[in-house]
């Protein structure tokens, strides 16, 4: 039995899964930092399953990129689950659990989610399912100009910036998903990864914020995976 957390965003959410199969989830919208809305919400699942904590066998997590406090919250809830019971956590990065349904369909996948300040944290993959970019952020205006056609585009950021991805053309894809969607992706992957036997280094894991909060460093450069 897994439990996975998603806090990479505002649209956040957490599942009970044995094996890959989700048995019951919650997802919920919040302008918040989650720290209110996570553990009532994995208190909720569990108690309508009568499944308490040390009966599972791992953590599935969504590691980023995402917003700083959210993704915080997220994995200090989700490493203190899994040292409490001695039980593994797998983590997933956030932008490929928005890939991951759309690749292998014979086109590049772009995935996107917001950043703040209109920027997206994105990530690029060929038709070969190969990530070709590692998670960065940019503003929409100059991530379209680095696109080849045809591209399918992906993931929450689709919300904000349709219409800019629209200006690229008719070559253009784009898919629309839930949040429950990508919930469901995690549960699946870090259910593979745990069943598999791979699981990540609590005391080294962390997530992956891309840049520090609005006081830190500047953002990122692109950096392309020859």
């Amino acid at each position: 039995m897994f439990l996975s957390i998603d806090t990479s965003t505002p649209n956040a959410g957490v599942a009970l899964s044995d094996k890959d199969q989700i048995l019951i989830s919650d997802t919920w919208h919040s302008t918040s930092s989650h720290t209110a809305e996570l553990m009532p919400a994995i208190s909720s699942i569990l108690s309508q399953t009568n499944i308490s904590l040390d009966n599972l066998n791992g953590i599935c997590i969504a590691s980023g990129p995402g917003g700083f406090s959210s993704l915080r919250v997220g994995m200090s809830v989700a490493k203190g689950i899994a040292i409490a019971n001695k039980i593994p956590i797998a983590s997933v990065g956030t932008l490929d659990l928005e890939a991951h349904p759309h690749l292998g369909n014979g086109s590049p996948v772009c995935a996107i989610i917001p950043s703040g300040r209109n920027d997206v944290a994105y990530a690029l993959f060929n038709k070969n399912s190969e990530r070709i970019v590692e998670d960065a952020i940019t503003s929409p205006e100059e991530l379209i100009t680095t696109i080849d056609r045809p591209t399918l585009f992906c993931g929450e950021g689709l919300l904000a910036h349709s219409e800019i991805i629209k200006s690229l053309g008719d070559l253009i894809q784009m898919k629309h998903t839930l949040p429950s969607d990508r919930l469901s992706t995690l549960a699946k992957l870090g259910a593979r990864r745990l069943n598999s036997g791979d699981s990540d280094n609590i005391d080294r894991l962390q997530p992956n914020y891309i840049k520090a909060p609005s006081i830190g460093r500047a953002k990122q450069n692109t950096k392309i995976i020859h």
